[in-house]
Protein backbone atom coordinates (compact mmCIF):
# COMPACT_ATOMS: atom_id res chain seq x y z
CA UNK A 1 0.00 0.00 0.00
CA UNK A 2 2.66 2.38 0.96
CA UNK A 3 4.45 1.41 -2.37
CA UNK A 4 1.56 2.13 -4.01
CA UNK A 5 0.75 5.80 -2.77
CA UNK A 6 4.69 6.51 -3.24
CA UNK A 7 4.49 5.52 -6.72
CA UNK A 8 1.50 7.96 -7.36
CA UNK A 9 2.78 10.88 -5.66
CA UNK A 10 6.04 10.19 -7.56
CA UNK A 11 3.76 10.29 -10.88
CA UNK A 12 1.49 13.49 -9.71
CA UNK A 13 5.30 15.49 -9.08
CA UNK A 14 6.10 15.17 -12.31
CA UNK A 15 3.05 15.77 -13.65
CA UNK A 16 3.05 19.06 -11.47
CA UNK A 17 6.48 20.35 -13.01
CA UNK A 18 5.02 19.47 -16.78
CA UNK A 19 2.05 21.44 -16.39
CA UNK A 20 4.25 24.28 -15.07
CA UNK A 21 6.90 24.20 -17.54
CA UNK A 22 4.34 24.12 -20.73
CA UNK A 23 1.81 26.90 -19.02
CA UNK A 24 5.06 28.95 -18.42
CA UNK A 25 5.67 28.03 -22.21
CA UNK A 26 2.89 29.24 -23.26
CA UNK A 27 2.19 32.16 -21.39
CA UNK A 28 5.74 34.00 -22.63
CA UNK A 29 4.48 32.71 -26.31
CA UNK A 30 1.25 35.10 -26.30
CA UNK A 31 1.89 38.07 -28.19
CA UNK A 32 1.93 41.42 -26.46
CA UNK A 33 3.41 40.76 -23.53
CA UNK A 34 2.86 41.83 -20.00
CA UNK A 35 4.84 45.00 -20.17
CA UNK A 36 2.89 46.22 -23.27
CA UNK A 37 -0.56 45.22 -20.82
CA UNK A 38 0.69 46.95 -17.68
CA UNK A 39 2.05 50.35 -19.43
CA UNK A 40 -0.44 50.58 -22.02
CA UNK A 41 -0.71 51.04 -25.50
CA UNK A 42 1.12 54.43 -25.54
CA UNK A 43 4.59 53.35 -23.44
CA UNK A 44 7.59 54.06 -25.35
CA UNK A 45 10.23 51.28 -26.41
CA UNK A 46 12.46 52.56 -23.89
CA UNK A 47 9.97 52.06 -20.92
CA UNK A 48 9.34 48.60 -22.30
CA UNK A 49 12.58 47.28 -22.09
CA UNK A 50 12.96 48.59 -18.49
CA UNK A 51 9.57 46.93 -17.86
CA UNK A 52 10.99 44.00 -19.13
CA UNK A 53 14.94 44.15 -17.67
CA UNK A 54 13.28 45.28 -13.56
CA UNK A 55 11.19 42.14 -14.16
CA UNK A 56 13.75 39.84 -15.74
CA UNK A 57 11.44 39.14 -19.39
CA UNK A 58 14.47 39.96 -21.21
CA UNK A 59 16.30 36.55 -20.33
CA UNK A 60 16.06 33.48 -22.08
CA UNK A 61 12.65 31.55 -21.53
CA UNK A 62 14.50 28.36 -19.26
CA UNK A 63 16.41 30.68 -17.67
CA UNK A 64 13.01 33.12 -16.35
CA UNK A 65 11.75 29.08 -15.45
CA UNK A 66 14.74 27.93 -13.33
CA UNK A 67 14.42 31.53 -11.34
CA UNK A 68 10.48 31.35 -11.00
CA UNK A 69 10.41 27.30 -9.84
CA UNK A 70 13.35 29.25 -7.21
CA UNK A 71 10.81 31.94 -5.90
CA UNK A 72 8.45 29.27 -5.46
CA UNK A 73 10.29 26.93 -3.49
CA UNK A 74 10.96 29.64 -1.16
CA UNK A 75 6.97 30.28 -1.00
CA UNK A 76 7.29 33.60 -3.79
CA UNK A 77 4.45 33.49 -6.59
CA UNK A 78 5.55 37.18 -7.69
CA UNK A 79 3.70 40.07 -7.94
CA UNK A 80 0.85 41.14 -9.28
CA UNK A 81 1.37 44.36 -11.64
CA UNK A 82 -2.43 45.05 -11.57
CA UNK A 83 -3.81 44.14 -8.32
CA UNK A 84 -0.48 46.07 -7.01
CA UNK A 85 -0.34 42.83 -4.58
CA UNK A 86 2.08 39.42 -3.90
CA UNK A 87 0.27 36.33 -5.53
CA UNK A 88 0.24 34.47 -2.90
CA UNK A 89 -2.16 37.39 -0.80
CA UNK A 90 -4.04 37.35 -4.06
CA UNK A 91 -4.69 33.94 -4.18
CA UNK A 92 -5.32 33.04 -0.32
CA UNK A 93 -7.82 35.95 -0.08
CA UNK A 94 -10.03 33.75 -2.78
CA UNK A 95 -9.32 30.40 -2.55
CA UNK A 96 -10.94 29.78 0.71
CA UNK A 97 -13.95 31.33 -1.51
CA UNK A 98 -14.12 28.70 -4.63
CA UNK A 99 -13.18 25.69 -2.24
CA UNK A 100 -16.17 26.22 -0.04
CA UNK A 101 -18.15 26.93 -3.37
CA UNK A 102 -16.93 23.94 -5.11
CA UNK A 103 -17.74 21.70 -1.48
CA UNK A 104 -21.22 22.71 -1.34
CA UNK A 105 -22.08 22.42 -5.09
CA UNK A 106 -20.35 18.92 -4.42
CA UNK A 107 -22.16 17.66 -1.58
CA UNK A 108 -25.44 18.41 -3.41
CA UNK A 109 -24.40 16.65 -5.75
CA UNK A 110 -23.38 13.66 -3.80
CA UNK A 111 -26.65 13.97 -1.72
CA UNK A 112 -28.59 14.22 -4.49
CA UNK A 113 -27.29 12.22 -6.81
CA UNK A 114 -26.80 8.88 -5.18
CA UNK A 115 -30.78 8.34 -4.19
CA UNK A 116 -31.78 9.19 -7.55
CA UNK A 117 -29.14 7.11 -9.40
CA UNK A 118 -30.20 4.12 -6.84
CA UNK A 119 -34.08 4.92 -7.49
CA UNK A 120 -33.40 4.84 -11.25
CA UNK A 121 -31.60 1.54 -11.32
CA UNK A 122 -34.15 -0.27 -9.14
CA UNK A 123 -36.72 1.13 -11.45
CA UNK A 124 -35.04 0.93 -14.39
CA UNK A 125 -36.93 1.32 -17.84
CA UNK A 126 -39.98 2.57 -16.32
CA UNK A 127 -41.76 5.99 -16.97
CA UNK A 128 -39.80 7.85 -14.39
CA UNK A 129 -36.65 6.23 -15.06
CA UNK A 130 -36.90 7.82 -18.54
CA UNK A 131 -38.13 11.22 -17.43
CA UNK A 132 -34.84 11.37 -15.58
CA UNK A 133 -32.54 9.89 -18.03
CA UNK A 134 -34.35 12.83 -20.36
CA UNK A 135 -33.40 15.49 -18.20
CA UNK A 136 -29.75 14.35 -17.06
CA UNK A 137 -29.05 13.96 -20.37
CA UNK A 138 -30.41 17.79 -20.92
CA UNK A 139 -28.73 18.84 -18.20
CA UNK A 140 -25.72 17.85 -18.93
CA UNK A 141 -25.13 18.81 -22.61
CA UNK A 142 -26.08 22.45 -21.72
CA UNK A 143 -23.33 25.15 -21.28
CA UNK A 144 -23.17 25.71 -17.82
CA UNK A 145 -23.12 29.89 -18.76
CA UNK A 146 -26.71 29.02 -20.32
CA UNK A 147 -28.02 27.31 -17.40
CA UNK A 148 -26.94 30.10 -14.98
CA UNK A 149 -28.70 32.74 -17.32
CA UNK A 150 -32.07 30.44 -17.04
CA UNK A 151 -31.49 30.45 -13.88
CA UNK A 152 -30.93 33.96 -13.07
CA UNK A 153 -34.07 35.17 -15.54
CA UNK A 154 -36.61 32.59 -13.75
CA UNK A 155 -35.69 33.02 -9.78
CA UNK A 156 -34.75 36.60 -9.92
CA UNK A 157 -36.58 38.11 -12.81
CA UNK A 158 -39.78 36.40 -13.40
CA UNK A 159 -40.42 35.15 -9.71
CA UNK A 160 -37.97 37.66 -7.70
CA UNK A 161 -37.26 35.19 -5.10
CA UNK A 162 -33.33 35.16 -5.03
CA UNK A 163 -30.67 37.97 -5.68
CA UNK A 164 -28.70 37.40 -9.24
CA UNK A 165 -25.37 37.73 -7.81
CA UNK A 166 -23.64 35.83 -5.22
CA UNK A 167 -22.22 37.20 -2.26
CA UNK A 168 -19.68 40.48 -2.53
CA UNK A 169 -16.88 41.69 -0.22
CA UNK A 170 -13.30 40.14 -0.03
CA UNK A 171 -13.58 38.26 3.55
CA UNK A 172 -14.79 34.63 3.90
CA UNK A 173 -17.20 34.87 6.61
CA UNK A 174 -18.75 37.81 3.70
CA UNK A 175 -20.35 34.67 2.07
CA UNK A 176 -22.72 34.19 4.62
CA UNK A 177 -23.78 37.32 5.67
CA UNK A 178 -26.69 36.67 2.83
CA UNK A 179 -27.18 32.96 2.22
CA UNK A 180 -29.83 33.47 -0.14
CA UNK A 181 -27.39 35.03 -2.20
CA UNK A 182 -25.45 31.62 -2.99
CA UNK A 183 -28.56 29.29 -3.60
CA UNK A 184 -28.21 30.25 -7.44
CA UNK A 185 -24.35 29.71 -8.19
CA UNK A 186 -24.40 26.54 -5.95
CA UNK A 187 -27.35 24.85 -8.02
CA UNK A 188 -25.63 26.25 -10.90
CA UNK A 189 -22.33 24.85 -10.64
CA UNK A 190 -23.90 21.50 -9.11
CA UNK A 191 -26.28 20.48 -11.83
CA UNK A 192 -24.10 19.20 -14.53
CA UNK A 193 -22.43 17.20 -11.37
CA UNK A 194 -25.67 15.85 -10.25
CA UNK A 195 -26.77 14.78 -13.95
CA UNK A 196 -23.68 13.05 -14.28
CA UNK A 197 -23.26 11.13 -10.79
CA UNK A 198 -26.40 9.95 -11.34
CA UNK A 199 -26.05 8.36 -14.58
CA UNK A 200 -22.93 6.75 -13.00
CA UNK A 201 -24.50 5.93 -10.76
CA UNK A 202 -27.57 4.32 -12.40
CA UNK A 203 -25.42 2.62 -14.87
CA UNK A 204 -23.02 1.03 -11.94
CA UNK A 205 -26.23 -0.24 -9.96
CA UNK A 206 -27.40 -1.86 -12.67
CA UNK A 207 -24.59 -3.88 -13.70
CA UNK A 208 -24.25 -4.97 -9.90
CA UNK A 209 -28.12 -5.85 -9.55
CA UNK A 210 -27.44 -8.52 -12.31
CA UNK A 211 -24.21 -10.25 -10.41
CA UNK A 212 -24.78 -13.44 -8.89
CA UNK A 213 -24.03 -12.12 -5.13
CA UNK A 214 -26.95 -10.09 -5.49
CA UNK A 215 -29.13 -13.22 -6.59
CA UNK A 216 -27.73 -15.26 -3.78
CA UNK A 217 -28.72 -12.47 -1.36
CA UNK A 218 -31.97 -12.07 -2.48
CA UNK A 219 -32.20 -15.86 -2.46
CA UNK A 220 -31.21 -16.04 1.07
CA UNK A 221 -34.26 -14.02 2.26
CA UNK A 222 -32.80 -10.79 2.83
CA UNK A 223 -34.98 -7.25 2.98
CA UNK A 224 -34.77 -5.90 -0.66
CA UNK A 225 -33.73 -2.70 1.33
CA UNK A 226 -30.34 -4.64 2.98
CA UNK A 227 -29.86 -5.99 -0.85
CA UNK A 228 -29.90 -2.68 -2.15
CA UNK A 229 -27.94 -0.31 -0.09
CA UNK A 230 -25.91 -2.41 1.96
CA UNK A 231 -24.61 -5.40 -0.66
CA UNK A 232 -25.33 -3.51 -4.05
CA UNK A 233 -24.63 0.09 -3.06
CA UNK A 234 -21.00 -0.37 -1.67
CA UNK A 235 -19.74 -2.23 -4.71
CA UNK A 236 -21.82 0.32 -7.12
CA UNK A 237 -19.83 3.42 -5.87
CA UNK A 238 -16.49 2.52 -6.84
CA UNK A 239 -16.58 4.60 -10.10
CA UNK A 240 -17.95 7.21 -8.61
CA UNK A 241 -14.93 7.72 -6.02
CA UNK A 242 -12.84 7.91 -9.33
CA UNK A 243 -15.23 10.05 -10.71
CA UNK A 244 -15.20 12.29 -7.67
CA UNK A 245 -11.56 12.77 -7.87
CA UNK A 246 -11.12 13.45 -11.32
CA UNK A 247 -14.40 15.68 -11.15
CA UNK A 248 -11.84 18.43 -9.23
CA UNK A 249 -10.87 20.16 -12.54
CA UNK A 250 -14.08 20.42 -13.60
CA UNK A 251 -15.60 22.15 -10.63
CA UNK A 252 -12.75 24.43 -11.01
CA UNK A 253 -13.36 25.24 -14.59
CA UNK A 254 -16.85 25.34 -13.64
CA UNK A 255 -16.38 27.97 -11.34
CA UNK A 256 -14.35 29.98 -13.41
CA UNK A 257 -17.55 30.15 -14.92
CA UNK A 258 -19.94 30.51 -12.14
CA UNK A 259 -17.97 33.46 -10.93
CA UNK A 260 -17.98 35.96 -13.74
CA UNK A 261 -21.38 34.95 -14.17
CA UNK A 262 -22.40 35.77 -10.62
CA UNK A 263 -19.78 38.24 -10.40
CA UNK A 264 -18.05 36.35 -7.09
CA UNK A 265 -14.61 37.09 -6.01
CA UNK A 266 -12.81 33.60 -6.47
CA UNK A 267 -10.40 32.18 -8.01
CA UNK A 268 -11.81 31.85 -11.14
CA UNK A 269 -12.73 35.52 -11.35
CA UNK A 270 -9.11 36.45 -10.60
CA UNK A 271 -8.07 34.07 -13.30
CA UNK A 272 -10.52 36.05 -15.69
CA UNK A 273 -9.75 39.18 -14.70
CA UNK A 274 -5.62 37.92 -15.22
CA UNK A 275 -6.10 36.76 -18.38
CA UNK A 276 -7.71 39.79 -19.73
CA UNK A 277 -4.87 42.06 -17.95
CA UNK A 278 -2.09 39.63 -18.79
CA UNK A 279 -1.07 39.59 -15.46
CA UNK A 280 1.56 36.57 -15.86
CA UNK A 281 2.48 35.74 -12.24
CA UNK A 282 -1.03 35.73 -11.14
CA UNK A 283 -2.22 33.34 -14.06
CA UNK A 284 0.76 30.56 -13.27
CA UNK A 285 0.24 31.04 -10.16
CA UNK A 286 -3.52 30.39 -10.51
CA UNK A 287 -2.24 27.21 -13.13
CA UNK A 288 -0.47 26.36 -10.37
CA UNK A 289 -2.74 25.94 -7.40
CA UNK A 290 -5.07 23.92 -10.05
CA UNK A 291 -2.73 21.81 -11.19
CA UNK A 292 -1.99 20.76 -7.63
CA UNK A 293 -5.69 20.24 -6.70
CA UNK A 294 -5.82 18.35 -9.81
CA UNK A 295 -3.57 15.94 -8.70
CA UNK A 296 -4.51 15.55 -5.07
CA UNK A 297 -7.93 14.26 -6.59
CA UNK A 298 -6.59 11.70 -8.43
CA UNK A 299 -4.24 10.79 -6.01
CA UNK A 300 -7.00 10.93 -3.68
CA UNK A 301 -9.55 8.94 -5.67
CA UNK A 302 -6.81 6.15 -5.90
CA UNK A 303 -6.34 5.68 -2.08
CA UNK A 304 -9.92 5.68 -1.85
CA UNK A 305 -10.25 3.20 -4.41
CA UNK A 306 -7.54 1.39 -3.16
CA UNK A 307 -8.90 1.59 0.64
CA UNK A 308 -12.16 0.31 -0.72
CA UNK A 309 -11.17 -2.57 -3.31
CA UNK A 310 -8.36 -4.73 -1.93
CA UNK A 311 -7.71 -6.02 -5.19
CA UNK A 312 -6.33 -2.03 -6.14
CA UNK A 313 -3.78 -3.39 -3.38
CA UNK A 314 -2.97 -6.31 -4.50
CA UNK A 315 -2.42 -5.45 -8.33
CA UNK A 316 -0.13 -2.84 -6.86
CA UNK A 317 2.29 -5.29 -4.88
CA UNK A 318 2.38 -7.58 -8.40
Amino acid sequence: MVSFMLRRLGQAFVVVVLVTIIAFALLHALPGGAARATLGKEATQEQIDQFNHENGFDQPVHVQYVHYVGRILHGDFGYSYKLNQSVSDAISQRLPKTMILSLMSTILAIVLAIPLGVWQAVRRNRGPDYVITIAALLAYSTPIFFMGLLLIILFSQVLPILPPEAPQGYEVWEMFADPTALVLPVVTLSIVTIASYSRYVRSSMVDNLNEQYVRTARAKGLSEFRVVFVHTLRNALFPVITLLGLYIPALFSGALVIETLFNFNGMGLLFWQSAQNRDYPVLLGVTLILAVATVIGAVLADFLYAVADPRIRLAARA
